[in-house]
């Protein structure tokens, strides 16, 4: 009982509602700092651009956190990590791109390493010789985003941007030819090869070209490209020829293009336009025949000397070229003799006459009949014949030169045959290679010892005989002229005293011209005619004493 009362007298709890607690100004520091983080961090994400990876070959000078992307000089980008693939072939570059540049991150855009390049055809990058390598890019043309890509080994020559168009030129030879070979227009640099892969046949290749602005817009339909590289240097029945563009295009190889003047004015060509490209300039260049006309040539002597391409002419003027040059084998007698195809051009022999006789001949030339009947006259009534001449004596090349030869006997030409055979006459360079055999071979005949010992006999003996000849004139200088020059001494004193007798004389005679006066004087002259003589004579044997053997020669 006492224990309940005890719990009743027990205080009771009472139950308060709990007041509010005021957070602390403490607490609003922070959270202010985690929200101003919060929104630091949101604009950074959605500020940044987007993370590619380039895979390379190599990453020569390529660092993280100091490389740049940049595109038209200006840093799009920059690396943030360089690491090995996960089979250590490549490197993975990766790069954080600008948010203002993202748009440009597309499938077909192109990465490549900037560095120093020294080349034949020119120097890049030196630039980067300060500053250190950096990430080049070119913008692609696709509208599909991309993040992975694969870097370029060698910087394209030509970005997109650039003007002027692409052209494809196809050959069956690279030759010297190489990327950023320069493309001369008139000898002016207007472009550069920017690539080459094998055509779809695999026979060809395809030389891909890019031809500046404002230079593009010569380029036509019609237009010819040819290979410069290097010297080109050929040798001919027309002598020797050089040509070459520059040094750039000796050393590092070249291309060019014109347009032939007969080519019809057109529109510039389309872009990636495919053209041939010739070996040389005069091949491009060449004029095609609307009319041509096949021969075939048999000709019994060497062939050496002749090629394909070498000129045919009509009295001394282009009218064709050789197409091919054989053998041909008579199957029954087995004679080998030479075979040379021929194709004439009648308009560049019409070239040459007159606009009047031009018109005519054109009209003959123009029908297949009336040129059959022409040249069956040339041939049988006027001797038109094919001969082998010597182009150049230094190289030995030779062509097919067609002249008149009246004395050739007649011959019928087959025009049934595929190609018309043409009669020839044997070449001047045969003629002179059996002549100076014959002459050699008569020369082997002469007995030359024969005459060298009869040689040596008559000049021993000419010379036995100038010995004895210079002997009797060194006997005359000492005994014969002595004595002459007294004589004639002791006739000059006679003829000085004989005339002074005369003058004692000429005053007794009567009359000055008394006969015997007449008859002195005519003696006297004589005299003096004489002893003049003989002074002349000793004068002369005095200068050539050897006069008196040998007689007097003709001065």
């Amino acid at each position: 009982m006492a224990e309940s009362t005890d719990r009743d007298n027990l205080p009771q709890a009472t139950v308060v509602p709990r007041r509010r607690q005021r957070i602390s100004i403490v607490w609003a520091i922070p959270i202010l700092a985690a929200v101003v983080a919060i929104g630091i961090a949101i604009q950074r994400i959605m500020s940044e651009g987007p993370t590619i990876t380039i895979v390379f070959k190599a990453a020569e000078g390529i660092e993280a956190g100091k490389t740049f992307i940049k595109y038209k000089d200006v840093n799009i980008g920059q690396v943030t990590a360089v690491r090995l693939s996960k089979d250590y072939s490549r490197v993975e570059v990766t790069a954080k791109i600008d948010k203002s540049a993202a748009g440009l991150m597309v499938e077909d855009a192109k990465f490549w390493v900037v560095e120093p390049r020294v080349t034949l055809s020119g120097v890049s990058g030196l630039g980067t010789l300060l500053s250190g390598n950096f990430i080049g890019f070119e913008v692609g043309k696709s509208s599909k985003s991309q993040r992975r890509f694969t870097g370029l080994e060698v910087p394209p020559i030509v970005t997109g941007d650039q003007p002027g168009r692409r052209f494809v030129l196809r050959t069956d030879n690279l030759g010297s030819l190489g990327i950023g070979s320069p493309i001369y227009y008139r000898r002016i640099q207007a472009g550069q090869v920017i690539g080459y892969d094998l055509a779809s046949d695999g026979r060809q290749i395809d030389v891909k070209i890019f031809v500046n602005s404002p230079y593009d817009r010569f380029v036509i339909p019609e237009t010819r490209f040819w290979n410069a590289s290097g010297i080109d240097v050929s040798v001919g029945a027309g002598g020797v020829d050089v040509r070459t563009q520059s040094l750039v295009a000796v050393l590092a190889g070249g291309l060019a293009f014109d347009t032939p003047p007969f080519a019809v004015q057109r529109e510039p060509a389309a872009a990636n336009t495919v053209f041939t490209l010739y070996g040389d300039q005069t091949t491009a260049m060449k004029q095609p025949e609307a009319i041509a006309a096949r021969y075939v040539l048999y000709f019994n002597e060497s062939l050496r000397g002749l090629s394909v391409g070498a000129p045919v002419t009509l009295l001394g003027l282009p009218g064709g070229e050789v197409t091919a040059v054989g053998l041909s084998v008579d199957p029954k007698t087995f004679n080998v003799r030479g075979r040379v195809e021929i194709t004439s051009y009648p308009e560049r022999v019409l070239a040459h006459l007159s606009v009047k006789q031009a018109g005519v001949a054109q009209e003959i030339v123009r029908s297949l009949k009336e040129r059959h009947v022409l040249v069956q006259r040339l041939v049988e009534q006027r001797g038109l014949r094919a001969q082998l001449r010597s182009g150049n004596l230094i190289t030995g090349q030779l062509y097919v030169a067609f002249d008149f030869y009246r004395d050739a006997r007649k011959v019928k030409i087959d025009w049934n045959q595929d190609p018309v055979e043409l009669p020839t006459v044997p070449g001047t360079v045969s003629d002179l290679e059996a002549k100076i055999t014959a002459i050699v071979a008569r020369l082997d005949k002469v007995p030359l010892d024969v005459i060298g010992d009869d040689l040596k006999k008559a000049l021993a003996s000419l010379d036995q005989t100038l010995k004895d000849t210079s002997k009797a004139i060194n006997r005359i200088d000492a005994d014969v002229t002595p004595e002459l020059k007294t004589t004639l001494d002791g006739l000059r004193g006679t003829i000085t005293n004989v005339d002074s007798v005369l003058k004692n004389t000429d005053a007794t005679l009567v009359g000055k011209d008394a006969p015997a006066q007449q008859e002195l004087r005519d003696a006297l002259q004589e005299i003096t005619r004489a002893a003049r003589s003989l002074r002349v004579l000793a004068d002369y044997l005095e200068r050539h004493p050897e006069a008196l053997i040998r007689g007097k020669t003709q001065e």
